[in-house]
């Protein structure tokens, strides 16, 4: 049977299809924390994000390797980012100065107890915390919005 037109046109349409397909499955796949860059300062590491569902999603990926998490947002509810984090050690030495590029900073701290003073808008406010074997804690800091008295 001599090919017509059509087959040999069927036949490079599927060829090229094929060849796509193979393509693709050859590209590295990506998972949900490609896109967050965890930065590394002496013994502390840290990422921050949470500015859309697709950043909130990388973060939840990442949180199981940091033990503790900081959320900013005002008293009103709304979140914030550009709040300014310090992190020092029970002896006053500055771990980690960073600026968080959303409302959720995650950070891994070896355990010990640590003071922790995030700014925003010219307000710091003040933390302590413990962070023993195997904690995963939550800190709030919420500032008071122009909005209200």
């Amino acid at each position: 049977m001599k090919p017509t037109r059509g087959m040999t046109r069927k036949l490079v349409v599927g060829s090229f299809a094929a060849f796509l397909v193979g393509t693709l499955s050859l590209a590295p796949s990506v998972n949900a924390a490609d896109n967050a860059v965890v930065q590394t300062t002496g013994s502390v590491s840290h990422v921050s994000g949470g500015v859309g569902t697709e950043s909130i999603d990388r973060l939840n990926a990442l949180a199981a390797d940091f033990n503790l998490k900081l959320v900013f947002a005002l008293t009103s509810g709304e979140y914030i980012s550009g709040a300014r984090v310090m992190i020092s050690d029970a002896n006053g030495k500055t771990l980690l100065e960073a600026t968080s590029e959303g409302p959720w900073f995650l950070v891994k701290l070896p355990k010990g107890d640590y003071r922790i003073v995030a700014t925003f808008a010219d307000k710091a406010l003040n933390r302590q915390v413990s962070i023993g074997s195997g904690t995963n804690r939550t800190v709030d800091f919420r500032w008071i919005s122009s909005s209200q008295p």
